[in-house]
């Protein structure tokens, strides 16, 4: 089906993309995949392109309000052509959007510059060993001391978190109410450069290759009072206002990435011959093919009308969670039927198929597993 949501603005976008990809990315990209992590130089080329500074105000160096269109014009290419960005969707998809709707005037002047430029890379760190989806039980603490909080405690499975320059960190300020166990968690961006903040084990994944996963320690590192985000106490409600937009993005990626894996699939069948013809001539591939083509159609539908709502701030929980159960959980299955066309060779690194594989599987994971999808989406039923 023709998608209707982009303009000859976005295509003339896409075709400058593509050719950055090109020139400056696919070279590069087994080297970041074999290292674990993309150069802070490619985040600053990044920001050269203008992409960096997407709905940071121009007085800031950034681009003012932008559709989401554009990243995912980026993401869709980025998966055409077989790379990664890093962990650039992390930084201005998810972290950014705390700094534009939560900062004061003055951590914004501090801040943002260098977020536009690419200088500053971000991270956030919400997941503790002992938490998981349950970010109430955080048990992180920040405790006031003067014009400072002290922090200490510990968190895992950070992106980004060897790499990051600024990391907002989700602490408790406060202890837990047994009446409400959401209060008392706070907001800090800190220093990666500040003394007792350190980075531990890089974790190792089964994809997800070129982004830097690590468990990072915080060990009496002094915060400025100054670089408070938000409200004391009010962290729980700024996590869960981000939340669709962090959904919506792996929602994009599932498409993008299906779609990628399907038109690896078509190339790779019509070129490998088999019983002296080739792959794709034999009905099962056909019939395999059309089939993730039908139902990629169908998730790609409720993706472009969610970047409509998320463009014209409509965007609720429940649509989000509605998009990122179904996109990541289609995904899963195109991807896996077409490895299975790729036979032994699908298995192999060698192949895009294969990275994708191993790619996905965690997007059913993290931003909210499939699960808590679906608890949200049967609240909305009133169940």
């Amino acid at each position: 089906m023709k998608r209707t949501i982009f303009d000859d603005q976005h295509q003339d976008f896409r075709t400058m993309f593509r050719n950055f990809l090109a020139r400056e990315v696919v070279p590069e990209f087994p080297k970041w995949e074999e290292q674990g992590y993309a150069p802070h130089e490619f985040y600053r080329k990044l920001g050269a392109l203008g992409v960096m500074g997407f709905d940071i105000p121009v007085e800031y160096g950034g681009t003012g309000p932008t559709s989401y269109k554009y990243i995912t014009i980026m993401t869709e290419e980025a998966a055409l052509a077989g790379v990664s960005l890093g962990n650039y969707g992390v930084t201005t998809g998810i972290v950014l959007p705390y700094l534009l709707t939560l900062a004061d005037d003055e951590q914004k002047k501090r801040w943002l510059p260098g977020c536009a430029a690419g200088e500053t890379v971000l991270a956030v760190a919400m997941t503790e060993p002992g938490t998981g989806s349950d970010l109430a039980a955080i048990r992180t603490t920040a405790r006031r001391d003067g014009d400072h909080y002290i922090l200490n405690g510990a968190k895992t499975f950070i992106t980004n978190g060897s790499q990051s320059d600024l990391m907002v960190v989700v602490a408790r300020t406060a202890p837990a109410d047994s009446a409400d166990r959401r209060r008392g968690l706070s907001l800090f961006v800190v220093d990666t450069t500040s003394d007792g903040f350190e980075v531990g084990r890089r974790l190792d994944k089964i994809g997800l290759k070129f982004s830097d996963t690590c468990e990072v320690s915080f060990r009496d590192v002094e915060v400025p009072a100054s670089d408070l985000l938000g409200e004391e106490g009010a962290a729980f409600s700024y996590l869960g206002n981000n939340l669709p937009r962090e959904r919506l993005a792996i929602a994009v990626g599932g498409c993008a990435t299906a779609r990628a894996a399907i038109e690896h699939t078509l190339a790779y069948t019509r070129d490998r011959h088999v019983f002296g013809q080739p792959v794709a001539a034999f009905q099962n591939t056909k019939f395999v093919l059309a089939e993730c083509a039908a139902e990629l159609e169908a998730a790609q539908a409720m993706v472009d009308k969610a970047i409509e709502l998320d463009d014209a701030r409509e965007l609720t929980a429940v649509d989000a969670a509605h998009c990122k159960l179904f996109c990541t959980e289609m995904a899963g299955r195109i991807i896996d039927k077409c490895l299975q066309l790729h036979g032994g060779y699908g298995y192999m690194l060698e192949y895009p198929i294969a990275r994708l594989y191993a790619d996905t599987r965690v997007s059913r994971i993290y931003g909210g597993t499939s699960e808590v999808m679906k608890t949200i989406i049967a609240k909305s039923l009133g169940l």
